[in-house]
């Protein structure tokens, strides 16, 4: 482990769970309690900043996927309208999503936007990205019953990292949309876009941001465990796309769009995906 990726916290071996017995969105199996035994590990406290990965690529030369694609997926409300010159099209599942040239985790809104805080968690860096980083760290990517073990502070059931109180304008207890989403956010919270790792309330072991402000890669391949029709379905489509496990929401999460800023919730891109709000942590 490289000295400056110290601060983890230690979980020894036990009995844990992934899933909720009270799911939101059961479509994305969130629904369905993945019971194992976990071996002990280490996971940082903090999500990767920027600063940690331009350390590894100034000793790597590691090219990142957004750079090698010469762009990646933007928040339309992030961009100035110098930055929005940039625009290559959106997404087809959502038109808040544009593809703008440039953007990279050195450059999270294009070639005419401000250069990356060195103390924000590192965004637009794929599945493949995180993982040659935390190879790099003497690491490893958790997997997601690790990722949920450590987000709910070991063996108690909670729907957040602090507990089961809904987040609202009065009470901020992480980075995520407030206002009606996607066009006015109110940013009760103090941000727009990312905050810094170390934001907010950490969690009842020290562990911060494990919900919001941004996505976070895990190991595991995407998968529902069940044979109803449409896990079938979504099954075969996330084996064909070779997706990943995604989890803890980010700054754009929503009640009223994307209740996914919950320690259960999850979803899966493609390992090779890129988006100014996925970011990840390591494991050890």
């Amino acid at each position: 482990m490289k000295d400056y990726f110290n601060k983890v916290v230690d979980f020894h071996g036990e009995n844990s769970w992934a899933g909720s017995t009270e799911p939101i969105l059961p479509a994305d199996g969130e629904g369905i309690i993945r019971r194992g035994k976990l071996k002990s590990f280490k996971i940082a406290k903090f999500a990767v900043t920027n600063l940690q990965f331009s350390l590894f690529v100034s000793d790597t030369n590691y090219i990142s996927d957004a750079e090698r694609f010469g762009w990646s997926f933007v928040f339309k409300g992030l961009l100035s309208d110098l930055q929005k010159k940039e625009y290559m099209g959106h997404s087809s599942e959502a038109e808040w999503w544009w593809a703008v040239e440039g953007a990279n985790w050195k450059k999270p809104f294009g070639e005419n936007g401000p250069a990356c805080d060195p103390n924000h968690p590192v965004v637009h860096v794929s599945w493949n990205d995180a993982k040659a980083f935390a190879d790099w760290a003497g690491g490893r990517l958790p997997t997601e019953l690790e990722w949920e073990h450590s987000a709910r502070g070991g063996i108690v059931e909670r729907r957040y990292p602090w507990g089961d109180e809904e987040p609202d304008d009065k009470n901020i207890f992480c980075n995520i949309w407030q206002g009606n989403f996607p066009d006015h956010n109110t940013c009760e919270d103090g941000y727009l876009g990312t905050a810094p790792v170390d934001e907010y309330q950490s969690n009842n072991v020290g562990i911060f941001n494990m919900c919001g402000n941004t996505w976070e890669w895990v190991s595991d391949n995407f998968r529902i465990q069940s044979v109803s029709k449409s896990a079938v379905l979504r099954n075969n489509n996330a084996k064909l796309e070779k997706q990943k496990i995604l989890k803890g929401g980010s700054f754009l999460c929503h009640k009223s769009y994307c209740w996914r800023y919950r320690i259960a919730a999850r979803q899966g891109k493609p390992k090779d995906s890129t988006a100014s709000h996925i970011g990840f942590r390591i494991a050890y």
